[in-house]
C-alpha cells in the first residue's frame, strides 16, 4: 500500500520588518530567510516521518529544485515531481512584523500548471487501495479526483484554502475530509459554531465522507456517520503553529494506512502536532515517529 501526495510545492520568502509596507511606501527589511513551503510538501514530510511509503507528485520550476532535496531528506520519494523550464516555482512573500503578525502574498506558479497528461502518467503508477492526499493549492483537482476514484484509491481531501474551486469537485468521491471549524462551516453552508451540529450537518450533506476536524487548542473530532470520537489537545508551550495541521494530517493518514484504531490514531496525531508547535518553522518542526512514541511512552501524550 502506497501514499500519493499530489500537492503544492512552494518557496517561502520571509522578510522581517518593523511594520507592514503601506501604499506608496518603500521600507527596508531586517532580514530575508528562504524556506521550503506548501501544504503539500509539509504533509509529505509528515507522512514520511510517520513511516509511510509516500510519493510526492507536483510541479516546480528550475528555481525550486532544492525542495526535492528537502523531501528526499525526510524520506519522500520524488520520482514523480515534474520540473518545468517555462514557469517559476510557486512562492509566498511573507512579511513578519515586530508584533509577530504576518501578511502574505501567494503566487501559484508551477502549482497551477498541472496538465492531464502528467496526471495520467503519475496515476499509472498507483492502484486500488492506495491512498491519495490532496490540498487545494494546485490546479486540475477535478481531473485528479476523477482518476483516483476510477482507480479505487482512498481519497483524502484537505480543502484549504477553501474557495469556489472546491464546489467544482466531485465531493461525493471523497473518503475523508480533513478540515478546521471555519472550513466545516463553509462546507456545511451554515453559520454554526457547535462542532457536533456541524459534524451532523456535514454527514447529511456528504453521507459517505468520514470527517476529521481539528479544533486547535480544543483538540480534534472524528465522525464516520455513526460514532463521534474526541481527542483533547496536548498542552505544550507553543512557539509556532504553522505546521500543526499538516503534521496532524500526515500522522492520522499514517495510522489509517497501518490499520490502527481511530482513537489511537487521534492520540498519535495529536502528540505529533503538539511536538511540532514547540518548534519554529514548518517542515523542520515535524517530529519523527520515534519522537512521538517516546513522548507517548512518558505518558505526556494523553
Amino acid at each position: 500500500m502506497k501514499a500519493l501526495n499530489f500537492g503544492s510545492l512552494n518557496i517561502d520568502y520571509v522578510y522581517e520588518v518593523e511594520h507592514f509596507v503601506q501604499k506608496g511606501e518603500t521600507i527596508s527589511s531586517d532580514s530575508l530567510q528562504v524556506f521550503s513551503g506548501g501544504k503539500g510538501l509539509n504533509q509529505s514530510v509528515a507522512l514520511a516521518k510517520a513511516d509511510v511509503d509516500v510519493y510526492h507528485a507536483g510541479v516546480i520550476g528550475e528555481d525550486g529544485t532544492f525542495l526535492m532535496k528537502v523531501l528526499r531528506n525526510a524520506g519522500v520519494n520524488t520520482d514523480h515531481i515534474y520540473i518545468r523550464e517555462d514557469v517559476r516555482t510557486g512562492n509566498a512573500i511573507i512579511q513578519n512584523d515586530k508584533a509577530g503578525d504576518n501578511c502574505i502574498i501567494l503566487f501559484g506558479g508551477a502549482n497551477q500548471s498541472i496538465e492531464n497528461e502528467y496526471v495520467d502518467k503519475v496515476m499509472d503508477q498507483f492502484e486500488k487501495g492506495d491512498f491519495i492526499i490532496l490540498q487545494n493549492e494546485i490546479n486540475n483537482m477535478n481531473y485528479i479526483v476523477q482518476k483516483a476514484y476510477e482507480k479505487g484509491m482512498v481519497i483524502i481531501l484537505n480543502p484549504s484554502p477553501m474557495n469556489e474551486k472546491i464546489w467544482k469537485l466531485p465531493l461525493e468521491y471523497i473518503d475523508y475530509f480533513f478540515i478546521n471549524e471555519v472550513e466545516a462551516q463553509q462546507l456545511a453552508q451554515i453559520n454554526e459554531k457547535d462542532e457536533y451540529i456541524l459534524l451532523k450537518c456535514l454527514n447529511e450533506k456528504f453521507p459517505k465522507v468520514k470527517i476529521v476536524m481539528t479544533l486547535g487548542e480544543k483538540g480534534s473530532l472524528y465522525y464516520d456517520g455513526k460514532t463521534i470520537l474526541q481527542q483533547d489537545a496536548i498542552k505544550v508551550d507553543v512557539v509556532d503553529t504553522t505546521a500543526a495541521g499538516d503534521t496532524y494530517t500526515g500522522y492520522f493518514v499514517s495510522g489509517l494506512m497501518q490499520g490502527k484504531c481511530i482513537k489511537e490514531v487521534m492520540e498519535i496525531a495529536s502528540t505529533a502536532a503538539a511536538i511540532a508547535v514547540t518548534r519554529k518553522g514548518a517542515a523542520p518542526s515535524i517530529p519523527s515517529m520515534k519522537e512521538v512514541e517516546n513522548k507517548l511512552k512518558k505518558g505526556q501524550g494523553k
